[in-house]
């Protein structure tokens, strides 16, 4: 959560051939063929077209409710991406996979050729098939770029999730307004943060912290993990490259914390099979009292690891909110070289990294974002939860406190209407978006 890069990785793998799409533009007024390897469906030139692009697996998240409206309410829409497997799911016409993983940090400069890449093709098939809006997602150094090029051609350009120049770069705010017709925010501050800086601009809710909980399959899930005390649960994050930096910290974060309660016990949750295995790769070895899980949404198994756990230990981002979600303690952790950490607090402006304390405006939670450091501290937080529950029930209090701010705002709902109104050509305004959210949920 702390200064992104998000140039992007796991690009679709087979390059996109354009001389061969020239060959196919008679195809142009068709409806949407089978997608084969190198081949970039044309849309039907009925429906107007609405574009996704997204970096990471946060991203791809965060847009798959919105598809799934649009496929389901808004039979004149065409939802093309590129994205991930979740867009997909949802109902997106891929043109290609961007968001299977992601690069947070520095890091992430190496991308920056790749992503010009990307853009060339996106904006070749794009000359072909008229963009009524562009939804980026997140990702802003991916992204903007792009906005840039689409805009002349006539797209409009909604964000899904407000690029947060409030937390690292205000100065940003003139190419915000020169490029976004509006901003979908997903915190609640961010609404008149940018709106009193001269950009169109509405709170829609987020998807995490607006889901509502499904009590019995997250109870199932959390009573089919180990018995033992205190229950760490550890979740190392998304990316590949979290899941390399941070796995051996987040371990020896637990087995200093077993070395002074010799019952606890400790389980991982990865977010894929792939990121299961680089976790046992990085570690190298069994680990006493600790038990390895993949995600799997249709079983609950992260809800139910949380619920589970007396403390979790979040590389920090999105996850954070899972665990905000639940009122459950949780430590934000996210290592670096000491460079990095260094160079992130030059650059960033705000005091809180991790998006529970950035929520509540004070830190509420622990968080080691950006951190170079040993096991110790952080070992030394946890126990500090885990030994007294007058701490740790103050935590939950306040992160049910900012949990509350969600209720009874669905992201998908908001967000789908907005791109349904902007690309019929009607002009986004705050009034509009105000209206919109007054429709739904009054």
């Amino acid at each position: 959560m702390w200064v992104r890069l998000s140039m992007g990785a796991g690009w679709y793998p087979n390059p996109i051939d354009l001389a061969a799409m020239k060959k196919r533009d008679v195809h142009a007024h068709c409806a949407p063929r089978p997608r084969r390897s190198g081949y970039l469906p044309v849309v039907a030139g009925s429906r107007r077209i609405v574009l996704f692009t997204a970096q990471e697996p946060s991203g791809d998240a965060h847009a798959a409710p919105v598809i799934a409206r649009l496929r389901a309410h808004y039979p004149d829409i065409e939802p093309v991406a590129w994205g991930g497997p979740k867009m997909e799911a949802a109902g997106a016409t891929m043109l290609g996979r961007t968001a299977d993983d992601g690069v947070m940090g520095l890091a992430g400069i190496s991308k920056v050729a790749e992503v010009k890449r990307l853009h060339d093709e996106i904006v070749a098939w794009a000359r072909r098939n008229p963009v009524a809006v562009h939804m980026p997602v997140d990702s802003p150094s991916a992204n903007y770029p792009l906005c840039a090029r689409l805009k002349p051609m006539g797209t409009r350009v909604v964000n899904l999730v407000a690029p947060q120049l409030w937390a690292w770069a205000p100065w940003r705010i003139r190419k915000v307004r020169r490029l976004s017709d509006a901003l979908l925010c997903l915190l609640p501050f961010e609404e008149e943060w940018f709106r009193t800086r001269g950009v169109v601009a509405k709170f829609v809710g987020h998807p995490v912290l607006s889901e509502p909980i499904e009590q019995s399959r997250v109870q199932s899930a959390a009573a089919s993990l180990p018995r033992g005390a205190p229950r760490i649960v550890i979740l190392p994050g998304s990316r590949s490259a979290e899941v390399r930096k941070n796995a051996r910290l987040l371990v020896e974060v637990f087995e200093g914390i077993r070395a002074q309660h010799p019952n606890a016990c400790a389980v991982t949750v990865a977010s894929s099979e792939a990121n299961a295995e680089r976790f046992r790769q990085v570690i190298g070895r069994d680990i006493v009292g600790h038990t390895l899980v993949v995600s799997n949404p249709a079983t609950a198994v992260l809800e139910g690891a949380i619920r589970w756990a007396d403390v979790a230990l979040a590389c920090s981002g999105t996850v954070s909110l899972d665990c905000t979600r639940q009122a459950r303690a949780v430590i934000g952790v996210y290592r670096t070289t000491w460079i990095e950490a260094t160079l992130a607090r030059l650059v960033v402006w705000a005091p809180n990294l991790l998006l529970p304390n950035i929520l509540a405006g004070k830190r509420i939670v622990p968080e080691f974002v950006p951190y170079a450091g040993s096991a110790q501290p952080i070992i030394a937080a946890a126990r500090q939860i885990l030994e007294d529950a007058a701490i740790r029930c103050q935590m939950e209090a306040e992160l049910s406190r900012i949990h509350a701010q969600f209720f009874g705002r669905d992201p998908a709902i908001i967000s789908a209407e907005v791109a349904a109104v902007a690309a019929r050509g009607e002009s986004v305004t705050n009034e509009l978006l105000d209206e919109v959210v007054r429709t739904n949920y009054n």
